[in-house]
């Protein structure tokens, strides 16, 4: 089985020193043949950051190929979901048990991702480096 996360992908974009790839990220039955008839294939077109040093080499319109590792795409996962549902979970539970108010503690479940997406916004530059994108053309 491989550990790497695989999609083709469109330049839509060239940054200073970042490709903006556009993907095309299917559900499991998207790609079937008789997809379109059972109306339960999802397709979604998402737009990735792929940082790069030699951005020169590419030019927009031009197929590529955006991978990463799957621990890469567990890291990000944890850091959009599983985190932020362990915050939000022991925030409502204790607020909930000193307050005895499943108002309070729901509004304070909720409050407390803002802090939450603020830390990981200044961390930003941090998580940008475990988290990545690797490009490479594709060979026709």
């Amino acid at each position: 089985m491989s550990n790497k996360i695989i999609h083709s992908g469109v330049i839509k974009s060239i940054g200073v020193d970042c490709l903006y790839v556009e993907i095309m990220q299917a559900s499991a039955c998207a790609d079937c043949r008789v997809a379109g008839n059972c109306h339960a294939s999802e397709a979604k077109v998402k737009v990735v950051d792929a940082y790069c040093r030699d951005v020169a080499r590419y030019h927009v319109g031009e197929r590529v190929i955006v991978s990463t590792t799957s621990q890469v795409g567990l890291m990000a996962m944890l850091y959009a979901y599983l985190f932020p549902l362990m915050v939000l979970m022991t925030t409502l539970i204790l607020v909930r048990i000193c307050t005895r108010s499943d108002g309070w503690a729901a509004l304070s479940a909720l409050a407390i991702l803002i802090p939450y997406y603020i830390v990981l916004y200044l961390f930003r530059e941090r998580i940008k480096d475990q988290v990545h994108f690797n490009i490479e053309q594709e060979s026709n």
